[in-house]
């Protein structure tokens, strides 16, 4: 899968855009997160195919296993199941979506978002497996794979970026054509208990959670935006009544002298008069 940016013509389209990052045709260049990511799976996968021992010893105690109560109380499997792959296509396809999605969403969150953001989307995939499994939906089976993380960036992309095209195999596809493309087969492939039907239902979990943390990033900022305007509003109202207070008590002082004040109205003059003298 390989990934580039298209122009668009349309009036808002760079404004809408203006900060997102822009790729082109090329190797991307690897961010520090991305860079450890492929790294580790690669070293996972290699080194279990070279030692076979120790490959038997991770996959025992590191895969998600939905058919062992154990297994699913081990929670750091949720994780760790993700670094797992069944075989060379498995993880070069996973890696090769690693290597091109990953650098721009990098970029884009920060590496201390993009790490709990693509190990969350992973989590998801199993979680929903997991549930699927429980309730006799899909067979109990282990599960190993990236995809469910790989999957969660794309639809994150697809919102984020619109612009980018996607090549499937050797055909390019707009980003958005391709994510809801992917969401129809594996819904299809889960309903009907496809061979991978539980790697499917991974899938589809880990791009909603892509989608959800992107969306909710939009909502939360506007959220966080109408608490500071209601915060400020608050402030501001307040500052209006200590000042019509104190204009009060001057009036008062001006006609009755400084000794009509009451202790409260005393107080509230000094922390005015030291307020403006701290402002100067």
């Amino acid at each position: 899968m390989g990934i580039y940016n298209r122009d668009y013509t349309q009036d808002n389209f760079h404004h809408k855009f203006r900060n997102a990052p822009q790729m082109r045709m090329g190797r991307p260049s690897l961010t520090p997160v991305v860079k450890w990511l492929l790294i580790i799976n690669a070293a996972v996968f290699f080194g279990s195919i070279i030692i076979p021992p120790l490959g038997s010893f991770i996959y025992q105690w590191f895969e998600l296993n939905a058919g062992s109560l154990s297994n699913i109380l081990q929670l750091w499997r949720l994780v760790t199941y993700q670094f797992l792959h069944a075989g060379l296509w498995h993880i070069f396809f996973n890696m090769l979506g690693l290597f091109f999605l990953g650098p721009v969403l990098e970029r884009h969150f920060g590496s201390r978002k993009f790490l709990p953001f693509y190990l969350g989307c992973g989590i998801a995939g199993g979680l929903f497996y997991l549930f699927l499994a429980s309730v006799g939906f899909l067979p109990a089976q282990s599960m190993v794979g990236a995809s469910g993380a790989i999957l969660g960036m794309l639809s994150a992309c697809a919102i984020l970026f619109p612009h980018f095209v996607v090549f499937i195999f050797i055909f390019p596809v707009p980003i958005r054509v391709a994510a809801i493309g992917f969401t129809g087969v594996y819904i299809i492939l889960v309903l009907t208990k496809g061979a991978n039907a539980g790697g499917d239902a991974a899938h589809l979990a880990g791009m909603a959670a892509g989608a959800i943390y992107v969306l909710s990033q939009s909502w939360w900022a506007k959220i966080g935006l109408k608490f500071r305007a209601n915060s400020w509003n608050k402030k501001a109202a307040h500052s209006r009544n200590l000042q019509l207070e104190l204009d009060r008590i001057l009036e008062k002082v001006h006609v009755s002298g400084l000794h009509s004040l009451t202790v409260k109205e005393k107080k509230m003059l000094r922390y005015a008069t030291e307020a403006e003298r701290n402002r100067k």
